[in-house]
């Protein structure tokens, strides 16, 4: 009997001391110093990759935010989106605000004639730039037909188009495109000035520049203003053709000195 007690107790010795060797083998190994060098440079990757994704997720709620913003801001028109539909149940404030865009468009309609006029009644002015009236030339043509297409389409006043947006829409685009025609031949004119002819017709305009600046003045004869102009009128054949409204006003100005 005392030897199994014996033989066990040593047993339980033994058990206990391979279990104490282990756990000092499991401490012995992870404790290694390959596995401490480890995991310090894990520990700064698993920093590194927690600040990327952080930035990531800030740069994603920015965009996000910015998106939010601009669908939320109105777009501000443009001065050539001028709208002149009637929108159903229009009240008198998007009536008034139509009329303000037609008178506007009057108005531009109107500049545009007075800049023309300043051609069109100076006949010494006109000479200068003798493409504005030169029909053969594509930006002249272009920007005529689109003065008679606007004028054609005028209104008496702006109420007139107040109750048919079909129309207003119509005679905006017509102005549009008389500004822009009328823009394009001057620019172009004032280039080009006298540029086109040779010397000797350059010569002859500038005869006929000086003769029409006689004939339009009141302070000269009648007879020295019609000489003036006939003069003039024969130094101009074959090289520009003075617009209607300019050789009346010359005729006008010399027939009422004579017949005065």
């Amino acid at each position: 009997m005392a030897l199994r007690v014996d033989v066990q107790i040593r047993s339980l010795t033994v058990s206990l001391g391979e279990n104490r060797t282990e756990r000092t083998h499991c401490r012995a190994v992870w404790w290694h110093p390959d596995l401490v060098g480890l995991l310090f440079p894990l520990a700064e990757f698993l920093l590194v990759l927690v600040s990327l994704v952080g930035a990531a997720i800030a740069v994603i709620r920015a965009i996000s935010a910015a998106r939010e913003r601009a669908g939320e801001r109105p777009v501000a028109p443009s001065p050539h989106d001028i709208t002149i539909t009637q929108p159903r149940g229009h009240t008198l404030g998007n009536q008034a605000a139509q009329w303000r865009t037609i008178t506007r468009v009057l108005e531009e309609h109107n500049r545009t004639d007075t800049r023309w006029l300043s051609y069109e009644l100076d006949a010494a002015k006109l000479l200068d730039f003798p493409l504005i009236t030169d029909m053969r030339d594509p930006l002249t043509m272009g920007f005529h037909r689109a003065k008679l297409r606007a004028d054609l389409l005028r209104p008496s006043t702006a109420e007139d188009l107040l109750d048919n947006p079909d129309a207003a829409r119509e005679y905006l685009d017509a102005v549009e495109r008389y500004v822009t025609a009328f823009n394009a031949a001057e620019a172009e004119a004032i280039r080009r000035r006298r540029n086109d002819f040779s010397r000797e017709e350059q010569q002859r305009l500038s005869r006929a520049q000086s003769l029409l600046r006689v004939a339009s003045d009141t302070a000269a004869t009648p007879q020295e203003r019609g000489h003036a102009y006939e003069v003039a009128r024969k130094e101009l054949d074959g090289l520009i053709v003075l617009p209607d409204s300019t050789r009346a006003a010359i005729e006008r100005g010399v027939a009422g000195e004579i017949d005065g």
